[in-house]
This record gives structure tokens, C-alpha cells and sequence, in this order.
């Protein structure tokens, strides 16, 4: 089955869309368009899809999101949200960035369970579109006990989240079906929360969506959506093995997938029908609008992948509003002078992250600052920045604790978080963020070589990372999550060895930046090395 792909650049709103060129093999794969233009326009439709994934709370995105993006339908592939209970004005914010971009559906990203089921429910009751996962399964509360449906605020997923549903665009009626990642439960923030659930693994969710789109056909039904949560090789699996997906607007691997190509985001079902998948990265730094004409069979014979730099496109000043109203009016703290671009992977050294280090560390007055790469959300950037700004860099709630942490379960928290970083996808946690160390990697081992101690002084200290000391102590400055979750890397101090603060590194940034009362640059590099030997 071939289809037409139009390479042609368009200019939408502000910018021009960049659009990759197919990877077909020869003109005979071509369908020539002059063949749809005599076709009678009842044997087509044409939709324009616009859509977003992965946006990770970040509200200033959103912001410019909206003055952009368009479509006969608007559709996500999940992870609007991120946070727990403690990010309820985010989640309000997520929830009224869904309106106001009309989202029709989105499929359940694992960021969305990073908070309690009860306060997911709140956020759902305010989307006016729909949750879809049909590949969610959770213990009836009936069964579970009383305590644990009081304390992790428990309620029926299936009253909020659905399998599918249909909806009518311009006459159509399209199916939309959603999926939540197979390792749903492994990325919980909380795993206590969500005990009770289970997402399928691929078999088993390769025959729900099945099931799904099977039903869907009973009703006449022949365009049907994805919304998947999955990551991109597991959405060609899933694609290869059912019959009757048409799009897949994706998410999760955070991909930046521009255009489409066979083999890439152009794939085939079970029965050779075109099925093409979307990403548009991750963090809201670009959406995308997929525009498709199908045959009246609800084949796809023309299409066009096209993808928007957040970046090109202004807050609208009612927005700003509107948003300031739920999160606040940002605060000006300060200039940046010079900023870098973000790090492409978790494994390289981030100077951003590293500044708010040296933010905690200062403010903390403690010995030691440390921060999850993966925590690190967006990035300073050239110009005046304000609270807003700083906290969709570290977008999470938790609060700063302080701890007298041993050497030995420094050493033994930094060699985890390299060896799980270098073995998992992802590169997650990703390498760790520092202020008053530095430490070696052995690149060929993926282990930690050396780390030094750098004291007020300046001066560098060796740490015995053989034989580190259980009785030598640091005063540790992390977030609450770091330091005695030990999700990651081992718990750094029990929860009554620490003093937690009711504030997080964002507000300690902020707090910094205005001290330093000067131009910043973020260029705080040099903390990692790499020891290619």
C-alpha cells in the first residue's frame, strides 16, 4: 500500500515548518497526486491533526503553544502533567492549558500517576476531553484495604480514564483509542500510590487495542488514532501486529520526528495499510500538525508531518493571565548573560543543573549540593529571567532537606547512578548534578573512577571511592525525592535524619540569583570528567 507524501514547506503562524524529505526507494512507490485531484471529493477526507506530547508541565511552553497550534482536532500523546499532590496549581494549569487548545483526548503518560489517584481524578474532572489507556488495570477498591484507600487518596480509575472513544470531525465519526506505557508501574514516582494497578504487558496490550479497534468497526468505523504512550518501538510493534490503526500520535521516547519517512514513522499493519506515527520531542519545545487525506475505505493516501518551534511564537498577554492566575505572578529575580544549549543526553554534564547546585549548596550553607540529571526540565536561557522561568527548570514540588550523609553512601549512591545511567534506556537517572565535588567516570567500564571533595577553600580532597569512610560526614543539601526516596540510587539519609525545608531548589535559586545582585553565567562546568582510557 503506497501513499503521496507532500514535502512541500508552508509557512504557519510564525515560522516555516521544516518537512524531511521521504526515504522511498523509487517514483513507483509514489501515488501521483493528480490521481486524488480527479477523485470525487466524497471518496476523501482530508483532517488536519494538530498535536503535543511529553510537555512536562511546562506552562511557559503551553503559553506559546497556544498562539500556534491548529486542527481540525487537537490531540496528545500524554505526560501533560508531572508532580505529585504537592503540584496542584501545575495540574490546574495543565488541565487549563487542555481547554483552552481544545484537546480533544490524551493518552495516560506515567507522569501523569506521579501524584494520587484522587488528585488525578481532580485534574481529569477539569479536563473537558478525555483520558484514554485501554491497557490499564487496577484492583477493584472494594477489595483494598480501607487504610490504604485513605492514605494514597485511592478512586476508580475506570470512572476517568477510558479504553476508546469516537468523536465527529467535520461529519467523520474517528476512533481514538490510548495506551499507557508497559513500565507504567517502574516509572512511578510513587509506587506506593498505584499498587493497586498494573499496565499489560505488549502481548496483552497488542490484543486490547485489537479488541478496541474491532469494536470500533462494528459501528462503521474506519479512521482510527493511537493515542500512545508507548515509545516509538514499541508503537511499530504494536502497529505490525493489529490491523486498523491509521495515526499514532505518540509519546514517551521523546522523539523529535520530523516529516515522514518509510521505515521511520511510515510503517504498515498486518495487512500492508499505511500507519504513521508522530512525536514532536519532549517539554513542549515543538507540537506538530499532521494533516491526512484518506480514501473512502479509511486508507491514508496522502500525508504531510510538519513540525513547530515553540521558541518562534509569543505568550499572549490573556493567557499570561490566565495562567498567572493559578500559578501566580512570576517574580523577576535577575539577568542571564550567557547561557548554553540544553544537553542533548543525561549522560553529558549539565552547567544548568550545576548552577542550581551551587544555588542549594550557598543558600544551605552546606558542604555539598546534588541533583538527578533527569529532574532538570528545561534550561537558563540569554536574557531577564523571572520565577517562572527557573521553576520549569526544576518543575518539581519536593522540598530541600538537609542531611548528615556518610562517605560511603556518597560513593555508593554516585557509583549506582552512573551504572543504571549508562545500562537503562533513556540514560535514566542520569548523571548527577554537583556543587562541592567533582568526580571521574571510567567511559570504557561505565564506573566511577575518582571523586574529590572540594572544600570552601577551593582546595580538592581525594575520597577513597575503594574504601570511602562510613564515619566521615558531609552536610548534604538535595530535594526531599534524592535524599530519602532512593528510588534511583539508594535512600541518602532516613526521613528523621533530615531536616526538610517548606521550600525547593527553585525558590533557593531565585534567592541566589538575587544575592549575586550581577549579569549570570551559567558555564559551571568541568565537575564530571571522562576517562576514555
Amino acid at each position: 500500500m503506497n501513499i503521496t507524501i507532500d514535502t512541500n514547506k508552508f509557512t504557519y503562524n510564525k515560522g516555516i515548518f521544516k518537512i524531511s524529505s521521504p526515504n522511498f526507494k523509487g517514483e513507483e512507490n509514489r501515488i501521483p497526486a493528480n490521481k486524488l485531484e480527479k477523485s470525487p471529493t466524497n471518496d476523501t477526507f482530508e483532517i488536519k491533526i494538530g498535536y503535543v506530547n511529553d510537555l512536562h508541565g511546562q506552562t511557559n511552553n503551553m503559553m506559546r503553544i497556544l498562539s500556534g497550534i491548529k486542527g481540525d482536532i487537537i490531540l496528545s500523546g500524554g505526560d501533560n502533567d508531572i508532580g505529585d499532590e504537592k503540584n496542584r496549581p501545575v495540574h490546574d494549569a495543565t488541565a487549563k492549558f487542555l481547554n483552552l487548545a481544545r484537546v480533544k483526548a490524551t493518552a495516560l503518560g506515567n507522569h501523569e500517576m506521579d501524584t494520587k489517584q484522587g488528585d488525578l481524578k481532580e485534574t481529569a474532572t477539569k479536563f473537558d476531553g478525555q483520558i484514554l489507556a485501554a491497557n490499564i488495570e487496577q484492583k477493584p477498591l472494594v477489595s483494598q484495604d480501607d487504610n490504604d484507600i485513605k492514605n494514597y487518596n485511592k478512586s476508580e480509575l475506570k470512572e476517568f480514564i477510558k479504553p476508546s472513544i469516537v468523536v465527529n470531525v467535520k461529519g467523520e465519526k474517528i476512533g481514538l483509542i490510548g495506551v499507557t506505557p508497559i513500565d507504567l508501574t517502574e516509572r512511578a514516582t510513587h509506587p506506593d500510590y498505584h499498587k493497586d494497578c498494573n499496565a499489560k504487558d505488549l502481548d496483552t496490550t497488542i490484543q486490547l487495542v485489537q479488541n478496541e479497534i474491532d469494536e470500533l468497526k462494528k459501528q462503521g468505523i474506519n479512521k482510527i488514532i493511537l493515542l500512545s504512550h508507548l515509545g516509538i518501538e514499541i508503537d511499530k510493534k504494536v502497529i505490525e501486529k493489529t490491523d486498523g490503526i491509521d495515526v499514532v500520535i505518540g509519546g514517551h521516547t521523546h522523539e523529535l520526528i520530523e516529516g515522514i519517512t518509510e521505515g521511520d514513522n511510515l510503517i504498515y499493519s498486518k495487512s500492508g495499510e499505511p500507519v504513521i506515527i508522530t512525536e514532536a520531542g519532549k517539554d513542549g519545545r515543538h507540537f506538530g500538525e499532521l494533516n491526512i487525506t484518506f480514501d473512502k475505505s479509511g486508507v491514508i493516501t496522502k500525508a504531510q508531518n510538519n513540525l513547530a518551534d515553540t521558541s518562534l511564537f509569543h505568550r499572549n498577554l490573556v493567557h499570561q493571565q490566565i495562567f498567572n492566575k493559578i500559578l501566580g505572578t512570576p517574580e523577576q529575580v535577575g539577568h542571564i548573560e550567557y547561557a548554553p544549549p540544553a544537553p542533548t543526553s543525561l549522560l553529558e554534564e549539565n552547567p544548568h543543573a550545576n548552577f542550581m547546585c551551587d544555588a542549594m549548596k550557598y543558600e544551605m550553607d552546606a558542604d555539598i549540593a546534588i541533583w538527578n540529571n533527569a529532574g532538570t526540565r528545561n534550561y537558563f536561557k540569554k536574557g531577564n529571567i523571572d520565577s517562572s522561568d527557573i521553576k520549569e527548570i526544576a518543575p518539581f514540588a519536593d522540598n530541600i532537606s538537609v542531611a548528615e550523609v556518610s562517605e560511603k553512601t556518597l560513593v555508593n549512591a554516585f557509583k549506582t547512578a552512573i551504572e543504571k545511567s549508562y545500562a537503562t534506556p533513556g540514560n535514566k537517572p542520569g548523571l548527577l548534578a554537583v556543587s562541592g565535588l567533582n568526580y571521574t567516570i571510567d567511559i570504557k567500564n561505565k564506573t566511577l573512577k575518582e571523586m574529590n571533595f572540594i572544600g570552601n577553600d577551593g582546595k580538592q580532597h581525594n575520597i577513597n571511592i575503594d574504601s570511602p569512610d562510613e564515619n566521615k560526614k558531609y552536610k548534604v543539601v538535595a530535594d526531599s525525592f534524592i535524599m530519602t526516596w532512593g528510588k534511583e540510587f539508594g535512600v541518602l539519609a532516613q526521613k528523621d535524619e533530615c531536616i526538610e525545608y517548606p521550600f525547593n531548589k527553585a525558590y533557593l535559586t531565585c534567592e541566589y540569583i538575587k544575592h549575586l545582585n550581577k549579569p549570570i553565567k551559567i558555564n559551571q562546568i568541568g565537575r564530571i570528567k571522562y576517562d576514555n582510557e
